[in-house]
């Protein structure tokens, strides 16, 4: 039998590149690749809600729309000035009683226009009191000039405050891993907040998403909620979110090798409420069968000074080797049961043939490594 040794070890948990062998439900960095089919040329939801549109798209798409919408206006209503020169006659009479001062042409015409409605006002173009008409254009420009700048003043604000943008800071670790706690095998993942604010409300989630085709041809999306052990989190400092392996868990039954084959994808989700705005965010993160780690444990990145917790985020995705049987949940709970009178329960690590080859893990266990294990 071919032999494998799992030697004690640290390092950094990859990042799968590799989009799996089936379409993802979900990305690394927390889009869903959903395309929306709509009805051609209905684009009432878009128009229905303005606000929402604006703010979702790009930037460089709304500056542009933003610098088309503020020249459109200096140009309808420098198209405006000019028609109310032209029929007042001050255009061809330079001696004529003038709408508007040193305003003879579309040139001049466009340029008090901008004047107007960006108040610069350099003093050489002005309004007189010889038309009404002026007066009242000058006027719905001025009003229009407000409710114009009150809407892209709250769009870029509104754009700057994204949550996404702070869901950017709160992340999880590259790769969740399986280890024992308190003699329980368990599924954990690290949690933390890059800019070290404090979360005020949090709660996490986490959802087994499987892609199932029916015979049929139709496709079905399951969805298993795991039961978590710390579900609601103050994120003062990094926090691992764990899932026992137990009855009823939708990952009872798998080993390593079946933890590598299977198909599906593991959706973690924290949402959350910001002490700096108090605005409500999520961060989420899928894990991919190949971004679940075996027998390994998150090192530890907290320390206590006299005065302060300082946390390391440099290990926050690194891990290390720690004994664990080679064994699903299911036949773990099965094995560790004493056999009979006199018998002890089998080895911590025992040895395992699957495929061919026999695992078995040659670490020094020791009393520290034993006790990280059940930390």
């Amino acid at each position: 039998n071919c032999l494998s040794v799992i030697q004690y070890s640290v390092f950094n948990c990859p990042v799968v590149q590799g989009e799996g062998k089936w379409l993802r439900y979900m990305h690394k960095d927390g889009r869903f690749p959903v395309v929306f089919r709509k009805v051609t040329g209905d684009w009432s939801p878009y128009l229905m809600d303005i606000f929402t549109t604006l703010v979702e798209i790009r930037w460089r798409v709304m500056l542009l729309a933003f610098s088309l919408s503020y020249i459109l206006s200096w140009l309808f209503f420098g198209l405006c000035y000019w028609l109310i020169a032209y029929m007042n006659g001050d255009t061809d009479n330079p001696d004529n009683e003038p709408c508007m001062e040193n305003v003879r042409g579309f040139t001049g015409a466009f340029l008090f226009s901008m004047e107007t409605q960006a108040t610069i006002g350099y003093g050489f173009r002005g309004m007189t009191e010889n038309c009404i008409v002026a007066i009242i254009v000058v006027t719905i420009q001025d009003v229009f000039s407000c409710l114009l700048d009150t809407i892209v003043i709250g769009i870029i604000v509104a754009k700057m405050a994204s949550a996404r943008k702070r869901a950017q800071t709160v992340g999880f670790s590259n790769c969740a891993i399986v280890n024992l706690r308190d003699g329980v095998l368990c599924l954990s993942w690290r949690l933390g907040d890059f800019r070290g604010n404090h979360i005020l409300e949090g709660i996490v989630r986490a959802q087994l998403v499987r892609h199932v085709k029916t015979p049929l041809g139709s496709i079905v999306m399951s969805y298993q909620d795991l039961e978590l052990q710390n579900r609601d989190v103050v994120l003062a400092t990094p926090v691992t979110i764990i899932h026992k392996l137990e009855p009823g868990s939708p990952l009872y039954s798998l080993g390593p090798d079946e933890l590598q084959e299977a198909k599906f994808e593991l959706v973690v989700s924290f949402t959350y409420t910001g002490d700096s705005t108090g605005m409500l965010h999520q961060t989420r993160l899928c894990y991919t069968p190949a971004d679940i780690r075996w027998g390994q444990r998150f090192q530890d990145m907290l320390r206590e000074d006299k005065k302060h917790y300082k946390v390391d985020y440099a290990l926050f995705n690194v891990t290390t080797w720690v004994p664990v049987p080679l064994l699903s949940a299911e036949e773990y709970d099965r094995e560790r049961l004493p056999v009979g009178d006199g018998q002890s329960q089998r080895p911590f690590l025992p040895s395992v043939k699957r495929n061919g080859c026999t695992y078995q893990a040659d670490l020094p266990i020791t009393e520290e490594l034993i006790h990280q294990t059940f930390l």
